[in-house]
């Protein structure tokens, strides 16, 4: 595995952080959130950057990448909070290559990659299933213990949800089988591993994002006449969240090398970066909220929309217990 980015990743790198930044700035995204969605700004990320079909191969219309191209894009939609269908885009994609259902990709894989067909995916639940932007889309991919079911939205009963992050809301989701992607539990698999990925970089980049921001503040606040990041106490829990991110960065290249290569170790990365970067996603934008002071409680602040996120993505494919359990279960069975 080479943990590092070669000149086309981070070419593809640069191109999604000038993308996002230019068109998903802070007003846009509080703007979205009356809808849940910024639609313009999915289908220009699927249209204009192309990215809508990223892992797709060259053969069905897509560029053929891996998943390390998608988590540093991922990271980069994770900086800026943008209010798109990308989690359940990517497990759905996932899901339907593993599937090789040649009847199923043609059918919703060229709307989907073109950014017309919006796809929300989560786990069956025994009460309904909780799944994020399941009212704004036109296709739910649920998986299950035995397989994964299409269906389409006008199939299901959806109850919207008052949500804790209003960037990415849930829905309540009550459906019977739809139609089951063959192959067992491999698109299940699939999906569960590039909704990770995709979680972990996004927690990632909101991680780095909330500490940036938090550095120029404290560059520019004085207190006492001078800035306030001056205090070795303020310095001190920088430099501590510094190296938290630069651990969550080599967790998600893990991961997703790991999974470009068919490694061994790619069960082990990926929850391990899920635990990880979720919780340094979570610590950081609380310190965002408390070292920005009085200004970082006012509902004014993107603090709290940081915060909000990571919140939501801690509890979002398993929270950090679930993750961590499984990163012992795997280390004992491999010692044993």
């Amino acid at each position: 595995m080479a943990f590092a980015l070669d000149e086309q990743q981070q070419m593809i790198a640069e191109t999604a952080a000038a993308f996002f930044a230019e068109n998903a700035e802070g007003e846009r995204t509080r703007a979205a959130m009356a809808n849940g969605i910024d639609r313009d700004l999915w289908r220009a990320y699927c249209r204009e950057l192309g990215f809508g079909g990223l892992m797709v191969p060259e053969d069905l219309g897509g560029p053929g990448l891996g998943h390390v191209e998608l988590a540093v894009v991922t990271e980069q939609a994770g900086r800026t909070l943008a209010a798109i269908p990308l989690l359940g885009h990517v497990m759905a994609t996932a899901a339907l290559l593993a599937s090789d259902d040649r009847a199923a990709i043609e059918a919703h894989l060229p709307a989907m990659m073109a950014g017309d067909r919006i796809v929300a995916a989560g786990e069956r639940g025994g009460e309904g299933t909780f799944v994020p932007h399941a009212a704004q889309c036109d296709l739910l991919l649920l998986l299950g213990e035995g397989g994964a079911d299409l269906i389409e939205a006008g199939a299901a009963t959806v109850e919207p949800m008052k949500s804790l992050d209003e960037t990415r809301p849930l829905a309540r989701v009550h459906a019977s089988a739809g139609d089951p992607l063959p192959g067992g539990t491999v698109p299940c698999e699939a999906a569960r591993a590039a909704g990770v990925l995709c979680l972990a970089a996004e927690a990632l980049g909101g991680a780095q994002e909330a500490l940036d921001r938090t550095i120029a503040f404290a560059r520019e606040r004085e207190q006492f006449g001078r800035p306030v990041g001056s205090f070795q106490a303020y310095k001190h829990r920088l430099a501590d969240r510094a190296v938290e991110i630069e651990q969550a960065r080599s967790a998600v290249w893990w991961a997703a090398c790991a999974l470009d290569e068919g490694h061994e170790t790619r069960a082990l990365a990926l929850h391990a970066a899920k635990s990880f970067c979720a919780d340094t996603y979570l610590r950081i934008a609380g310190d965002m909220i408390q070292l920005h002071g009085g200004i970082g409680f006012t509902w004014e602040h993107d603090a709290h929309l940081f915060f909000k996120r990571a919140r939501a993505i801690a509890n979002m494919l398993g929270d950090g217990p679930h993750h961590r359990e499984r990163v012992a279960r795997i280390m004992l069975d491999e010692a044993a």
